[in-house]
């Protein structure tokens, strides 16, 4: 397993070691001694499955207490994935990383707690997992509009059927970035 470093050091592409034969392949996806080794040591309490289509775009969402780390993966398909550093105490604030996740290239992306998340959906179907570092809680669940000029994040967005993504009313809603509850 190899821990890649990002422009936000705390954010990491994991690249696991893949097995495969004629009949497959196996790899290991957690391995807290290994996760600890690379600076990521936390418990994981929570598993989530998404399934979405092409051109949906699902965030940017955090909880503002009880935050989340989570461990993202595209199981099937491919997104791209996006992680915002909400916490103003870090020199890395307001900056994001991008990072295409495919069923094909295995990679999973490490987003520490104090993170906005988001993808969007670049294949026909996305099957997209996580764990988090804690539980969700609806009462502290916050988001950010995922075009806020402010943020700049380069949205791969297909011209072949919406210059939109496909949005929930939610994140239509989402508050600007200037507007938002960040952490301290």
């Amino acid at each position: 397993m190899e821990f890649i470093e990002t422009e936000i050091p705390d954010v990491k592409i994991i690249e696991p070691t893949v097995f495969g034969d004629d009949r497959g392949f196996f790899m290991e996806t957690w391995q807290r001694r290994k996760f600890a080794d690379a600076g990521i040591d936390y418990d994981l309490v929570q598993d989530n499955h998404s399934r979405s289509v092409r051109g949906t775009l699902r965030g940017l969402h955090y909880q503002i207490e009880r935050p989340q780390g989570k461990l993202v993966r595209a199981t099937a398909g491919a997104v791209f994935d996006v992680a915002v550093d909400l916490r103003q105490s870090s020199p890395t604030f307001k900056q994001w990383v991008g990072v295409e996740l495919t069923a094909d290239n295995k990679r999973q992306l490490w987003v520490p707690p104090g993170f906005a998340h988001g993808f969007y959906a670049l294949s026909d179907a996305v099957e997209f997992q996580y764990k988090c570092t804690d539980f969700y809680a609806p009462d502290h669940e916050r988001s950010i509009r995922w075009d806020d000029p402010d943020l700049g994040i380069k949205w791969p967005l297909g011209t072949e059927t919406s210059p939109e993504p496909l949005l929930s009313g939610k994140d239509r809603a989402a508050p600007w970035f200037a507007d938002a509850e960040v952490y301290a």
